[in-house]
């Protein structure tokens, strides 16, 4: 069960009955004037208590104690914060993101830790708070929940806008939440038809338009590329439409996921290490899904289109093989070395539909791509490529503003000789002469996108995460989904 935000105006922290009261300390350390009323209530010397712990009010920095009966309330939680002045949305985030972990036992918490803040920060207190309680229980026989259910925000003065934040950060959370449930989801369940049914249901719920192509019409449309890569299962692939269309839109973007459903490597086999993970290689997919569904909900005054590429990469007889030539939708050839290279596959097709049929005015193209650009940025960090400097300053912009590290990487021209082919138009791995492989990927994925603003997010790294860490939740993250949701809400 997500938690439940709501805002109070003037209530006093003494009164409250909450299970546990939540106030901020700054660097210093310097109690807010709430953690001292609430110290002295409880007969603490505050300051002489933070000095005997050597207290910075660092973020991170965590000080509880029971009310013993003197406090209406169960108990405080002081927070550290950091610099007062220095305050930023990465510092609220991480707070919110904390008090869910560290709330112990409480079911419900008051607080004022983003009282009278700027909206920006108080979305992203809301949104560290919300996606650091996420739980995937689904296939628990017998499901712990969370404990914390409710959180009520204390502040100063009635504002519309204060109500407006809260709702904006909870659409986003539950759209991230739909993503990571996607991506958790495992393939014996998830398959590319079950997608298209999960995205149809987010269509119904927001009203989205909502299409899918199935094997037979994507033989007959000439998706090559997707029919290739899952044609060794006998779980056929599927093209998924998500389109919002409200009256008066200026621009048209499309978003395109990345949709493998689980990838073995076909032909080019997996060690069973490399595949244990592979289940959310439909991070991409996921989070266009996720993020359609929210901007429906956002009422967002641009045209969005989402397209879902989805296969299951299996081995067979009827497997893709090596050095087998396909032909893309539009009719350009690959000479297929590598049958583990199928994401760039899938993609092509999508974005050659998306440039020839649907007229965007930017495609931007989210993949778990390459073993590559983990090993360039980390696992926290996406690699951006970009064809326009103008939509790459401003996707960078949005990651930050979100939460979602991202980091531009060079379109490099001398590496795209890589991709030539003796037999076919490309191939889909370069020659490894100069590797680089996020790079030639991305330089592939550009061969399908004509002459239009288009944006290639190699998600690879930040897509999962091994273990519970500020907002994130191990497994599955949901990342991209408020980097888009923040770009789309400036598009113009």
């Amino acid at each position: 069960m997500p938690v439940t935000l709501s805002v109070v105006t003037g209530a006093d922290v003494l009164t409250r009955t909450d299970d546990l009261i939540a106030v901020p300390v700054y660097a210093g350390p310097s109690p807010s004037a709430e953690a001292l009323r609430l110290a002295d209530a409880l007969d603490i010397d505050l300051e002489s208590f933070l000095a005997k712990e050597k207290a910075k009010g660092e973020p991170g920095e965590f000080h509880a104690f029971p009310s013993l009966g003197r406090l209406p309330a169960g108990g405080l939680l002081l927070v550290g914060m950091g610099e007062r002045a220095a305050l930023d949305a990465a510092a609220y985030r991480k707070a919110g993101a904390q008090l869910a972990r560290r709330s112990g036992s409480a079911e419900t918490v008051a607080t004022t830790i983003s009282a009278g803040a700027p909206a920006e920060h108080r979305v992203a207190f809301a949104e560290g708070l919300g996606l650091a309680a996420y739980k995937f229980t689904a296939y628990k026989s017998d499901p712990k929940p969370a404990t914390l259910r409710a959180v009520t925000v204390l502040d100063t003065r009635p504002a519309p806008e204060v109500d407006a934040a809260v709702r904006r950060a909870a659409i986003r959370v539950d759209a991230t939440s739909l993503a990571r449930d996607l991506v958790n989801t495992p393939s014996l369940e998830k398959t590319p038809e079950w997608l298209a049914i999960q995205a149809s249901a987010a269509a119904k719920r927001s009203g989205l338009r909502f299409d899918v192509l199935g094997p037979d019409q994507l033989v007959a449309q000439g998706f090559g590329g997707i029919v290739a890569v899952g044609q060794g299962s006998t779980r056929g692939p599927r093209l998924i439409t998500l389109a919002h269309e409200p009256a008066g839109a200026k621009r048209h973007v499309v978003l395109i996921g990345k949709g493998i459903t689980f990838d073995s490597g076909g032909l080019s086999l997996k060690p069973n290490d490399g595949m244990v993970t592979m289940k959310t290689d439909m991070s991409g997919g996921a989070a266009v899904i996720a993020a359609l569904e929210a901007v429906a909900r956002l009422q967002l005054p641009v045209r969005v289109t989402g397209l879902v590429a989805a296969a299951e990469n299996m081995i067979s007889g009827s497997a893709t093989r090596h050095s087998d030539v396909i032909r893309h939708y539009g009719g350009r050839t690959v000479e297929v070395l590598n049958t583990d290279a199928e994401g760039r596959l899938v993609l092509a097709d999508a974005l050659a539909y998306a440039d020839a049929e649907l007229a965007p005015d930017y495609m931007v193209d989210l993949a778990t791509l390459t073993g590559a650009m983990p090993v360039a940025l980390g696992r926290k960090c996406a690699g951006l490529f970009a064809n326009d400097d103008r939509l790459a300053d401003a996707l960078l912009a949005a990651s930050s503003a979100a939460g979602e590290s991202m980091w531009r990487m060079p379109l490099i021209e001398d590496y795209r000789s890589d991709l030539d082919s003796e037999v076919a138009d490309l191939r889909n791995i370069g020659h490894g002469k100069k590797q680089g492989g996020a790079i030639t990927a991305a330089l592939f994925l550009r061969e399908f996108v004509g002459k239009r603003r288009w944006a290639h997010l190699d998600i690879a790294g930040p897509a999962r995460a091994d273990g519970d860490d500020d907002e994130l939740t191990k497994g599955g993250t949901g990342y991209g989904v408020r980097t888009l949701l923040s770009w789309l809400e400036t598009v113009r």
